[in-house]
């Protein structure tokens, strides 16, 4: 007797999954770093995350919650009696998921008459915007932490400098004095949660727009001076002491924000107040991101044209998107760090 051999199609819906996510990843800049948690269906909303302060850490802000107060004369034990025990001290980090999508239509007399292939256009488009969705999220919540240094002021409105390896030199020192580490491993450039190595440094995430800024600095080093040294993202463009930088397009400054231009030479949307530029610089598990990637982080819908329903009898329309859970939350700020400086106007 003959086997039997299967002749059911290929899955559709996984093959335009992995479409959508694909197309999302290049647009996930932020994403190649941060702690990456996943939380299965029917598990609540919110997520709860736990770490525990070193030995005589206050709660006062991000630079006392990292440092051990340790004094040797403290811990000398006497003969026969046994020292009084410690406990740890923990604390909870929360974040609730949120629930984002969007949504294309499209129609038969679209698909039967255009000569561009309308489909394949909606899925690559539905793609990139669940991944843009995803970094603005991140990107508005590690651009707020609070281990935030100005460049050339003492507030976002005082900021009148660009770049400086002085400011750089500054935020360095009060991460390891934080005992921040350095990022070592990064998630892989796919649609699975995959780290690789990278070698160690903070990572620094800004706009594009600071691209020349950054390469003025003294002692930095083009990534293709690395030799071996792999890049960790295709948007690196170098390296300066402890920090690596990757730049993208869509990592906005807060327009008009900073002091007035005067003689600064720095970039203004009105030519009146300076255009204030995050810098992000991240350590390693300084912040975390839920839902990431993986098969069930996005729910992906592609209803084609000619598909009848009581709600259009006739098939004339059809839709693509995609909806998904996901949520960011820094995790610890004294790991990560904030520089606010202007940027050249090249004028």
């Amino acid at each position: 007797m003959a086997a039997f051999i299967s002749t059911n199609p290929a899955e559709r819906i996984g093959k335009f999954k992995g479409e959508i996510l694909a197309h999302a990843i290049p647009m996930e800049t932020l994403g190649i770093c941060g702690v990456q948690k996943s939380i299965p269906k029917n598990n609540s909303k919110t997520v709860s995350m736990r770490r525990y302060r070193p030995y005589g850490a206050l709660a006062t802000n991000e630079n006392t919650k990292n440092r051990w107060v340790v004094d040797s004369a403290a811990h000398i034990l006497s003969e026969g009696n046994t020292p009084t025990a410690d406990s740890l001290v923990p604390d909870n980090v929360e974040v609730t998921l949120q629930q984002y999508g969007c949504l294309y239509q499209t129609t038969d007399q679209v698909e039967d008459t255009y000569e561009d292939d309308i489909p394949e256009e909606l899925k690559k488009q539905t793609g990139e915007r669940v991944g843009l969705i995803r970094e603005m999220v991140r990107y508005g919540v590690v651009k707020a932490g609070t281990n935030v240094f100005y460049s050339g002021g003492t507030s976002r409105g005082t900021v009148d400098e660009k770049i400086t390896l002085n400011v750089l030199r500054k935020a360095s020192r009060t991460l390891q004095l934080n005992h921040a580490k350095r990022v070592t491993g990064i998630l892989a450039p796919s649609i699975n949660i995959a780290t690789q190595p990278v070698e160690a440094a903070y990572l620094v995430f800004v706009s594009t727009d600071a691209e020349g800024d950054v390469r003025d600095l003294a002692g930095f080093k083009h990534v293709s001076e690395y030799g071996q040294r792999k890049v960790v993202d295709q948007n690196e463009i170098g390296s300066v002491e402890n920090y690596r930088f990757i730049t993208s397009p869509e990592l906005t400054a807060y327009a008009d924000s900073g002091a007035a231009v005067g003689l600064t030479g720095c970039l203004s949307t009105t030519g009146t107040l300076i255009d204030v530029y995050p810098f992000v610089i991240c350590g390693e598990d300084a912040w975390g991101q839920v839902a990431l990637r993986g098969d069930k982080a996005t729910d992906p819908t592609w209803i084609p044209p000619g598909e009848k329903s009581k709600s259009d009898p006739l098939g004339q329309r059809g839709f693509c998107g995609a909806k998904f859970y996901f949520a960011c939350k820094v995790l610890n700020e004294g790991w990560m760090a904030v520089i606010e400086a202007g940027v050249d106007d090249l004028a």
